[in-house]
C-alpha cells in the first residue's frame, strides 16, 4: 500500500520513479511506526517486551532466570518491586501477596502483642516463594518477627465399613464361672454389613 503517493499531485502518479520511491518510503514509515509503537509499549511493565523487562530487572538488581520464570511472573515481580512504598499495613501485604501468588493462596496475620507476623502460604514455585519472602522482608516493620508457615493442599480419602460380631457369654458374673474351665465369652465370625 502506497500511502505517500496520495499526497502528491496526480501528475506524479504515472511516473514510475516517483511511484517506486514513495513505495519504499511507505515501507520505511511502517518500520518507524512499528518501532515507535514498540518503544511506547516498553514504557509500561504490563506491555513491555522481554528486552525491556531484562533492562528493568538489571536496574533493580534482580537476577532473573528466563528458563524457569515466565515473562508474566517477571512482570508481576517488577510491579511488586515498584509498588512497595511505605506506609504498609497487613491489608496491603495481603493484597500484594494475593497479586503475586493468587487470591486465597496466602494468609497474612499479625500478633501485635508478641510482635510476630505470620504468613501462611501454599506455594509450589520456588521463584514465587522467593519473591514472597522478599516482599515480606521489605514490608514488615523492623520490630516484628516474620514466621513463614507452609500450607500444602492435599486430598484425604475416607472409606466407611461397618461389620458386626456376635458375642456369646458363657458365664454370668455371679461366681459360677470357674477359672480356666471355659472361656468367659465366645466371639463369633465378623460379618460385613456395609
Amino acid at each position: 500500500m502506497n500511502r505517500l503517493l496520495e499526497y502528491l499531485p496526480e501528475i506524479y502518479h504515472d511516473v514510475i520513479d516517483i511511484v517506486e520511491l514513495t513505495e519504499t518510503e511507505s515501507q520505511e514509515i511502517l518500520t518507524v511506526e512499528e518501532a515507535i509503537s514498540k518503544l511506547f509499549d516498553d514504557q509500561f511493565v504490563i506491555t513491555a517486551t522481554q528486552i525491556a523487562i531484562k533492562r528493568r530487572e538489571k536496574i533493580l538488581g534482580i537476577q532473573a532466570d528466563p528458563a524457569t520464570e515466565t515473562l508474566d511472573f517477571r512482570r508481576k515481580r517488577l510491579i511488586n518491586r515498584y509498588s512497595t512504598k511505605p506506609p504498609f499495613t497487613v491489608r496491603y501485604l495481603q493484597q500484594q501477596l494475593d497479586y503475586l501468588v493468587g487470591a486465597g493462596l496466602t494468609i497474612v496475620s499479625a500478633d501485635q502483642q508478641s510482635f510476630i507476623l505470620n504468613v501462611t502460604a501454599n506455594i509450589e514455585n520456588a521463584a514465587v516463594f522467593k519473591e514472597v519472602e522478599h516482599s515480606v522482608r521489605i514490608v514488615k516493620p523492623a520490630n516484628m518477627i516474620y514466621q513463614q508457615k507452609t500450607s500444602l493442599e492435599g486430598v484425604i480419602g475416607l472409606e466407611e465399613h461397618i461389620s458386626k460380631q456376635v458375642i456369646s457369654w458363657n458365664y454370668k458374673l455371679d461366681g459360677t464361672w470357674l477359672l480356666d474351665n471355659k472361656a468367659f465369652a465366645d466371639i463369633g465370625m465378623e460379618v460385613v454389613i456395609k
